[in-house]
């Protein structure tokens, strides 16, 4: 009980910050909120696939300032090459010697805006650096910033000019969610407001990067008993035994599951996860990775055939 009370009062206050300053600024989307910030403190790579004008460059500015983290953008283009966001070697005529000038990769958050829309040579530029949080340019291997983070957006791949993101990349987010439309509410407050760009360059950050290692760390403690490891294994087998998916979920998959549950539990506040932080972080962590066996699977919620086809033990 003691460890649980140091949590809600350690981590539950700033995290209650983050919630509601980016909630003032991203209209009715709390439960997005929360599900990004449970993937930046689960040390997660987040993906937001959505149409274009909902908010996804939005969210990702609100997050990089509230937990006051060093930002680049990089919008993603056909013509784009991996030496545009890694960093090139310049020859310096005074020194007489060539000299490495870093990418905006060198950051601590980096949003890969509209991510497919790069060819898939450069959107590969970004597997390493997530990977392993380095990056390898010209024969020398360089160490990115801590904490380092990739929040990519990603329109919708039937639109004109976009390149499927491979599985192997897809694998490396943590986690992908959808906004969607703002309710009339939302929406309303949004159009009699003021701007969306004034209110983000006003937002001070809620917390530290150290800070965020803490709370990171304080994640990582998060009790999690054997029988609801008995669950996440459930699932992750119900993916591999079940017809309706070509290929189920790796044992990375099930690492996503354990560490985004855990970082929920400590959003709402608990030393403990419980089965419903694993069902409330099955959507955003199995969705990307799970591939429909045929059409009608495809118009299934395939977080709610999870959850529904999977007793709680």
């Amino acid at each position: 009980m003691l460890l649980k009370k140091q949590f809600s009062t350690a981590a539950a206050s700033p995290v209650t910050r983050i919630i509601e300053a980016a909630s003032q600024i991203i209209l009715g989307k709390e439960a997005q909120i929360r599900m990004s910030l449970a993937c930046l403190l689960a040390r997660g790579h987040l993906l937001i696939e959505d149409i274009p004008g909902v908010g996804k460059t939005t969210l990702a500015h609100v997050l990089a300032r509230s937990l006051g983290l060093q930002f680049q953008r990089i919008q993603f283009t056909s013509d784009m090459l991996p030496a545009d966001i890694l960093g090139v070697s310049v020859y310096e005529r005074e020194s007489g010697a060539f000299r490495f000038h870093p990418g905006p990769i060198f950051a601590q958050v980096i949003l890969a805006d509209e991510v497919n829309r790069a060819t898939p040579k450069t959107q590969s530029a970004l597997l390493e650096a997530m990977e392993e949080h380095q990056v390898t340019a010209e024969g020398e291997t360089r160490k990115l910033p801590e904490p380092f983070f990739v929040i990519a957006t990603q329109n919708p791949s039937d639109q004109v000019g976009t390149f499927p993101l491979p599985e192997s990349q897809l694998d490396r987010f943590l986690m992908r969610i959808e906004l969607g439309y703002p309710d009339r509410g939302a929406e309303r407050a949004l159009l009699s407001g003021t701007d969306r760009r004034d209110l983000v360059a006003n937002l001070a950050p809620c917390l530290s990067p150290a800070e965020l290692v803490v709370l990171q760390g304080q994640a990582q403690r998060v009790h999690v008993a054997p029988a609801l490891l008995d669950y996440v294994q459930a699932i992750v087998d119900y993916t591999r035994r079940s017809p309706d998916f070509s290929g189920g979920l790796s044992p990375r998959a099930a690492l996503a599951l354990v560490h985004s549950a855990r970082a929920w539990a400590l959003i709402e506040g608990r030393d403990k996860v419980i089965p419903e932080d694993v069902q409330a972080v099955v959507p955003g962590v199995a969705g990307h990775r799970l591939r429909p066996a045929h059409d009608a699977t495809r118009r299934i919620d395939v977080s709610a055939m999870l959850l529904a086809g999977v007793p709680i033990p």
